[in-house]
């Protein structure tokens, strides 16, 4: 790994990050596996809105050497402070296309790795085991969804249901960000379409 001199600024601003996002949802599948997994777009997603309120954001830079492709990925303070590091997967058939999924995935788990985040299922915040209750977003949180709700044209209780939740107030914070995230996206996509 490499790093500026100091990293002390993005330190705190990571962890105040961090203290914001969620987990990338398992939300593509993998049919030869029979399994499911956090795409590139997901852990985006997860780490979209906590890095730019928190002055942090990421370069990704494709590599290739002896060993095969992959990616530099650094991620920067608005200070300069930074911290980067590569990620190198093997690739047996070489052609574009093997290396250019070999590079997404690269992407995946480096920026996954360097924010640290990890990847959950929808519903693996009710799964998870906890020694004392969650807690919910407050009421200015409650009265701004409220108001994306509304620009995004969307439906309250198709929401809540997204969230397994009965009511906009049982939010659990953390998810807080992701519900955000979820709404401007779809506020910016009715917008594209209008246009």
């Amino acid at each position: 790994m490499k790093s500026s001199e100091a990293i002390n600024e993005l330190s705190g601003a990571l962890c105040k990050a961090q203290s914001q996002m969620g987990g990338a949802v398992k939300d593509s599948s993998n049919p030869f596996f029979k399994s499911s997994y956090a795409d590139l777009t997901s852990v985006i997603k997860a780490i979209k809105v906590p890095f730019s309120d928190n002055g942090l954001t990421y370069t990704q830079f494709p590599i290739s050497n002896e060993q095969g492709v992959g990616v530099v990925t650094r991620l920067m303070h608005i200070s300069g402070q930074w911290l980067e590091e590569e990620c190198v997967l093997p690739i047996v058939k070489r052609d574009p296309q093997a290396a250019g999924s070999a590079i997404t995935y690269a992407r995946r788990y480096a920026l996954q790795s360097i924010a640290g985040i990890p990847t959950a299922d929808d519903d693996a915040e009710s799964a998870m085991l906890r020694t004392e209750p969650e807690k919910v977003i407050s009421a200015e949180q409650c009265e701004s969804l409220a108001d994306l709700i509304g620009e995004a044209g969307a439906d309250e209780a198709k929401f809540c249901k997204a969230f397994k939740i009965k009511n906009r107030s049982d939010l659990p914070a953390s998810r807080f960000s992701r519900a955000v995230t979820m709404l401007t996206t779809k506020i910016e996509n009715n917008k594209a379409t209008a246009a």
